[in-house]
């Protein structure tokens, strides 16, 4: 996840009002705020970090439930409305003049100014919510990573027909302790190498999932699967409509990055101007980010046919070599340590700027005791009792509600059905059309609104499939025993 994109969330909310605009100077941008150096390149880096994340895995399976025809086709549907609404989205960093209007420094911004009033609410509810959803899912993907690599090693001594259950709950409980722990680092999202082990992280386990799809289709000599996706008979009628509509969430899951699109853009150089760059960056990455997508869903459906599990690492389409799948898993909870924390860190700053804001005095709130760190010449630890309480019920409450529902690829459909629409489609088009003043019922309006409407109803679609999912899941299934 493109973590230091993230951490400008922080960062706008308290410096919004801090700098006089001035004119430009070489050590300075407009905004009196030290140059920025970002380019084409590195925009494109952060944008394939926040995109190419867990949601790569269950791919396979979504392609499984659509099809051969349907399934590229609604992976590059979905690849060309993100290209076409970030365009929109970046032409919204600046209000006013494209060039030298005032900048925005995160979405919520954008939307204020661009929309203002009641929508800022709204805004500000789905991005926040989206924000918890995705702690929880991580929560639930990554134990799924490390009882993967438990079971590879059972698997390995006792054999394939031995049924190697592991409970899921402990290893959630120690992603929570870690992630604890990583909380209580002020200024984590402020680590820049962090955006680059998950990059490498994330491209590790793609590329293992990838070349063993491609290793299992040459191994079986066919291709698998059909042209409409899983047979009617390995699953009812009305469940491979479900199926179809979760397939729906889980591809929009994937390609769900437009929240930190504009903190992306803050950290690009000008001139150019910052739109130009950042539509350049957006190209460069959705074509990078399809055709491995396109790839990933592709072989995995290929190798597995109705049959691709839900996570294509993690549901044992691979026995062999055990050591490779181990490798990638590994990666896998690597990343999503780090990626968990680059999520939460805009919520903790949401949290903290509000409840110092509401109780300027009150010294629970605003004081820090400093640690001295014996070790290393580092500066004292500055440990702050509200952030230290909070943090900690926030990561235990995510812990909770993940052993409760452990369904990766349910919670995923939910994630991505929920966000997809109003922070990808709606807000941006809204600001677009504020932006460049497009009068009603005119063509250019009618067809932007027919495309907002379009993605509406295929988010209320794949909404009602996962908590269709969510639901069959449930009834089988007793809280806090999840077995693997």
């Amino acid at each position: 996840m493109g973590d230091n994109a993230a951490g400008k969330h922080q960062q706008g909310f308290e410096l919004a009002g801090g700098f006089a605009p001035q004119a430009p100077s070489k050590c300075f941008d407009d905004d009196g705020r030290l140059k920025r150096t970002g380019t084409v390149w590195t925009a494109s880096a952060h944008i394939i970090t926040a995109v190419i994340g867990s949601g790569v895995l269950s791919l396979a399976w979504a392609t499984a439930q659509l099809g051969w025809i349907a399934g590229p086709t609604v992976l590059f549907l979905f690849s060309f409305v993100t290209y076409y609404t970030s365009c929109l989205l970046a032409a919204c960093y600046r209000s006013g003049d494209p060039v030298t209007g005032k900048r925005n420094y995160t979405y919520m911004e954008a939307v204020q100014n661009n929309l203002g009033g009641f929508q800022v609410k709204i805004c500000g509810f789905i991005q926040y919510f989206n924000l918890v959803g995705v702690a929880i899912g991580y929560t639930i993907a990554a134990s799924i990573s490390m009882i993967a690599i438990k079971r590879a090693d059972c698997f390995h001594e006792k054999g394939h027909h031995n049924r190697c259950g592991v409970s899921g709950t402990p290893y959630m409980v120690m992603f929570g302790v870690a992630e604890i722990l990583f909380s209580q680092i002020p200024d984590f999202d402020q680590i820049s190498w962090l955006s680059m082990v998950a990059a490498v992280m994330s491209f590790t386990y793609s590329s293992i999932g990838l070349g063993l799809g491609i290793f299992k289709v040459a191994e079986n000599r066919k291709i698998k699967g059909s042209l409409t996706g899983i047979s009617i008979g390995t699953v009812t009628q009305t469940q491979k409509i479900w199926r179809s509509f979760q397939a729906l969430g889980a591809i929009a899951f994937a390609y769900s990055y437009s929240l930190i699109l504009i903190e992306i853009q803050d950290t690009i150089k000008s001139p150019p101007a910052e739109h130009k760059t950042m539509k350049k960056a957006t190209l460069i990455s959705v074509v990078t980010t399809t055709l491995f997508y396109m790839f990933c869903g592709c072989f995995g459906y290929a190798a597995f046919g109705d049959m691709a599990p839900g996570n294509l690492l993690t549901g044992f389409g691979f026995y062999n070599p055990y050591w490779l799948l181990d490798i990638a898993n590994a990666a896998i909870v690597i990343h999503l340590v780090g990626a968990y924390q680059v999520y939460c860190q805009p919520l903790f700053a949401f949290v903290e700027s509000t409840a110092a804001r509401y109780f300027p005095e009150s010294k629970f709130i605003n004081n820090h005791i400093e640690i001295p760190i014996p070790f290393g010449g580092y500066k004292p630890y500055k440990l702050n009792l509200f952030r230290l309480i909070w943090r900690t019920l926030f990561v235990c409450m995510t812990t909770v509600v993940a052993m409760l529902m452990p369904f990766f690829n349910d919670v995923v459909g939910i994630l991505g059905a929920f966000g997809f629409w109003p922070l990808t489609v709606y807000f941006p088009v809204e600001m677009y059309i504020v932006q460049k003043k497009i009068p009603k019922w005119s063509t250019r309006w009618i067809s932007l609104q027919i495309l907002s409407a379009a993605c509406l109803i295929i988010s209320i679609c794949a909404a009602a499939g996962s908590f269709a999912g969510v639901v069959i899941d449930l009834k089988v299934y007793k809280p806090f025993k999840a077995m693997y």
